[in-house]
């Protein structure tokens, strides 16, 4: 069996001395897409940053296409194809758009003009600077400069959050066609687990800092119980089986 992608093994990580992780792991398979779901504080963020390594790796491992990378910087995991997407978005106001999505490009499958068939609505914006863009704007460009630097995974912290239910619909979309259709791998952190439950290949969910349940995407979706008890959300589909739960 291929290694996967990426191996998160018996992490525990925070800031500090706090400690916000606690022996947690999971593994994502080249072209499979990865849920993280959970309730306020409950870490679902700071698994992402420590992914990123902006926190502080206490114990465990991260094995990225067969190397520990816990030991690198930050800065030097992109350059082995982690893709970011912050909560925070951070794009760069004073460029434009279009400057914003190139400053930093590479070669690969996503260029300019990919990222403007996907997001048309970028397109129409390119040359507006990059303060002057809505905030789902904002949340599209984000997506498009990760995708434009062509990694080999993406995380996505919370991307459909405060954004009007168009674009809601409208990033769900794209989001869908990158993970489905082009199968970019990922691991999204999301509040809104029915939507992203549509999009995602599996799902685990964090409480207290540790994995209390994973398994598959359609099969949380339909588990009305399993939703209530974790999440506080209630499915519209009758309960579902066949995930593995912790």
């Amino acid at each position: 069996m291929p290694d996967p992608l990426l191996a998160v093994r018996n992490v525990r990580a925070g800031y500090g001395e706090a400690v916000v992780l606690d022996d947690v792991s999971f593994e994502v398979a080249a072209g499979q897409s990865l849920a993280v779901l959970g309730r306020n504080g409950v870490g679902k963020s700071t698994l992402l940053l420590t992914i990123m390594g902006f926190t502080n790796l206490v114990r465990g491992s991260l094995v990225w296409r067969g190397e520990e990378i816990g030991h690198l910087a930050p800065h030097q995991r992109p350059r082995r194809g982690l893709g970011w997407v912050a909560q925070e978005r951070e794009i760069f106001a004073s460029l434009s758009l279009e400057e914003n999505l190139t400053v930093a490009s590479r070669p690969g499958r996503w260029n300019l003009a990919a990222v403007f068939e996907l997001f048309p609505r970028l397109a129409e914006r390119r040359q507006v600077r990059g303060h002057h863009l809505s905030g789902g704007e904002q949340q599209m460009l984000a997506v498009g400069r990760a995708l434009i630097l062509n990694p080999r995974i993406l995380l996505l912290d919370e991307p459909l959050e405060g954004l009007a239910p168009i674009l809601v619909e409208e990033l769900l979309v794209a989001l869908q066609r990158v993970i489905r259709e082009e199968r970019t791998s990922a691991i999204v952190v999301e509040q809104n687990a029915q939507k992203i439950l549509g999009v995602t290949d599996r799902a685990v969910i964090l409480e207290r800092g540790m994995v209390v349940y994973e398994g598959d995407s359609a099969a949380l979706k339909a588990d009305r119980a399993t939703l209530e008890h974790y999440l506080g959300v209630t499915a519209t589909a009758g309960a579902g089986r066949g995930a593995r739960k912790h």
